[in-house]
């Protein structure tokens, strides 16, 4: 049985294999429903910190908790049969160093049964990924812009560029060295993140990077065109459900203020078809 509990799951070796083969399929989900639909589809499904923009409305991912990772954690992992859960890790939970990272991953996985966890950082986090990957628990890195530093950056923007771009190799080459089993690369040049994938020896997962990565990774109400806070340019929208559910919302409303629904086929009526008060006869 893997260790998530479910037979048939990928693990993170197995996808650590997928390097160079037909690319890995990612997204998130944060709810039981979206992860029974996706897992048919995905090699990996990420619980991510998205989670607080997405279904919070909070401005950022650093308003997020180790308890709200936890219990959309559990409730994706009621939604999954194959795919390969990872639970990012929230900002203030793991940079302290690898013990603390140690002590709530250990927790993570404890209480939701995931296979691995993901941390934000290469250079600067190598120390702690060897350190968890020495004592069981499977690191996923992620590195180029990592939204957990977007006060950092000044904003969302492009990293990598220019004279930046070694330092961003040299974040993928230490996350691999210290164990991580993949990385996620997000918002950098395509030369650079074709370059990635092809010099680090574990598959490369592109959010804005690479059709050459190794695997690619959307947020899963952006490509289902739910959230509509914002769209940036490397999520394409697959389907319009948030204007579709507007429509609907709206034809409900409607119906409700003109007194057509509910409808006599919406209504249960009573055995002897009385009306209270009158003749059951």
């Amino acid at each position: 049985m893997s260790a998530t509990g479910r037979n048939t799951a990928l693990t993170p070796p197995d996808i650590a294999a997928r390097k160079s083969q037909t690319p890995l399929v990612c997204l998130t989900a944060y709810t039981t429903p979206v992860a029974r639909l996706v897992d048919p589809h995905c090699d990996i499904v990420l619980v991510g910190d998205s989670v607080g923009m997405v279904l919070h409305g909070l401005p950022s991912t650093l308003g997020v908790t180790l308890d709200m990772m936890i219990m959309h954690g559990k409730a994706v992992q009621r939604g999954l049969e194959r795919a390969l859960m990872v639970v990012d890790m929230p900002f203030g939970f793991y940079e302290e160093g690898p013990e603390q990272a140690f002590r709530n991953a250990a927790r993570v996985m404890a209480e939701t049964g995931c296979a691995a966890v993901k941390l934000e950082g290469g250079q600067s986090m190598a120390e702690t990924i060897a350190f968890l990957t020495g004592r069981g628990i499977p690191v996923m890195a992620h590195i180029g812009l990592t939204p957990q530093a977007v006060n950092a950056f000044g904003g969302y923007r492009v990293q990598g560029r220019g004279k930046d771009a070694q330092l961003v190799i040299k974040d993928a080459e230490a996350g691999a060295e210290a164990g991580a089993f993949s990385v996620v690369l997000e918002k950098i040049p395509e030369v650079l993140a074709r370059r990635i994938t092809e010099c680090v020896a574990i598959p490369t997962i592109g959010i804005g990077a690479s059709p050459a990565c190794d695997g690619q990774i959307l947020v899963v109400d952006d490509m289902l065109g739910l959230f509509t806070a914002f769209q940036t340019k490397f999520a394409k929208r697959y389907a319009e459900l948030g204007q579709m559910a507007e429509a609907a919302i709206a034809d409900y409303a409607r119906e409700v203020r003109e007194r057509r629904f509910p409808a006599p086929e919406h209504v249960f009526k009573d055995q002897s078809e009385a009306v209270p008060g009158g003749d059951a006869a």
